[in-house]
């Protein structure tokens, strides 16, 4: 018996070293990410260039060469009470610039980060979730062939027949979803090269797949719900996204009643001024309209104060495309993500549905970064 008590004991205090150095490790590689100066690794990491043809199913996978690079699913689900949920689901996979000469294999070249949001009416406030971890050990990690990203139990992969399964259990909720693509890929900027600046590095390669049909599950206090819907997925990757002089961005991504889907952002200074601006909607015939930086404006309608950051976010948006107005209003005000455990940022990610003259077209997400503190990736 005290043989077994001794052998318990030295593998207890093995398993807490492991976790203290993996903690360690994990907590210094954050601070050199969090701390670091604009482009200080820019030299080490693969850059962003126009004219480089996509190719699939490959770039649906990880791009292990560039410094940052985002998962990004936002839907609506309808239960059978008719209530409406909205909900969020964002991998990241960020690369550290760690000393490639340290092959140990718990060096951390790459963080896996991962956000869950669950947008839910009767409950008042956004419920949400967060996690990170160095890739490797089967523990956490994202392939470079297709879509497939792990970080504990969360995961979502892209299947054989083009659809993408999330299992995600939150700590408040679980999302159990499919979602089925219903149209081609909607590749942004020129063929996916997207501008995010005046300067021609300050892009990323960026393509969305709209108009996902969903169906599956979420699961409340215990209590699964079949649920079904529309959702909308990013796919980004870069090294250099954001200007010196930026601070963070608002960005919309809508699926129209007719089948369209709309994508606007623009990125802000710290007075609020517009330093680059796009938009690429495609209309139900499957023709794509782009709008370039000058011509697209984002106007806040209704403004909404967190009473836990005090951050002011512009949670009611119109925005002016071409001489058409888009009006986006909130499911819910509270829609507030704080992310300081993971990425470091606060920022309002909320389930927004559009309208035209007044009357209801589509439902989508409205992303508003910056508004607490400069966002820094």
């Amino acid at each position: 018996m005290n043989a077994d008590k001794a052998k318990a004991s030295r593998s207890a205090i093995r398993s807490l070293m492991r976790c203290a150095g993996h903690c360690l490790v994990l907590t210094l590689a954050l601070n050199s990410l969090l701390f670091a100066p604009p482009y200080a690794f820019a030299a080490n990491f693969s850059a962003v260039r126009p004219n480089q043809a996509l190719v699939f199913p490959r770039d649906h996978g990880a791009h292990g060469g560039f410094r940052t690079e985002w998962w990004y699913v936002t839907g609506w689900l309808q239960a059978p009470d008719g209530q409406p949920l909205g909900f969020q689901v964002t991998f990241f996979r960020s690369a550290t610039g760690h000393d490639p000469r340290n092959q140990s294999r718990f060096a951390p070249t790459q963080l896996i980060v991962a956000h869950a949001a669950l947008s839910d009416p009767s409950f008042g406030r956004l419920r949400h979730d967060q996690k990170i971890a160095r890739a490797g050990f089967g523990l956490a990690g994202a392939s470079e062939a297709d879509t497939d990203l792990k970080l504990g139990r969360w995961t979502m992969r892209r299947t054989a027949s083009g659809d993408y399964a999330i299992d995600l259990p939150a700590r408040d909720f679980v999302l159990t979803l499919s979602l089925s693509p219903t149209q081609p890929l909607m590749l942004q900027g020129e063929t996916g090269y997207s501008r995010k600046g005046p300067r021609p590095e300050q892009a990323s390669y960026y393509y969305s797949q709209p108009q996902l049909r969903v169906s599956g599950s979420v699961t409340r206090g215990g209590k699964p719900v079949a649920v079904s819907g529309t959702a909308w997925l990013d796919h980004e990757w870069s090294s250099t996204v954001l200007d010196p002089a930026a601070v963070g961005w608002d960005w919309a991504g809508i699926n129209l009643d007719d089948g369209g889907a709309l994508m606007a952002f623009r990125i802000r200074d710290a007075k609020g001024a517009t330093l680059w601006a796009h938009a690429m909607l495609r209309d139900k015939d499957g023709r794509q309209h782009s709008a370039g930086n000058g011509a697209l404006s984002f106007t806040p309608l209704r403004q909404w104060r967190s009473p836990r950051t005090a951050a002011t976010y512009p949670v009611a948006m119109s925005i002016d495309i071409g001489g058409a107005r888009w009006q986006l209003e909130p499911l819910q005000d509270d829609q507030e993500l704080d992310s300081r455990q993971s990425t470091g940022a606060v920022y309002w990610e909320g389930a927004v549905r559009a309208l035209r003259n007044g009357q209801p077209i589509g439902r989508g997400y409205l992303e508003l970064t910056g508004y607490l503190k400069a966002l820094k990736l």
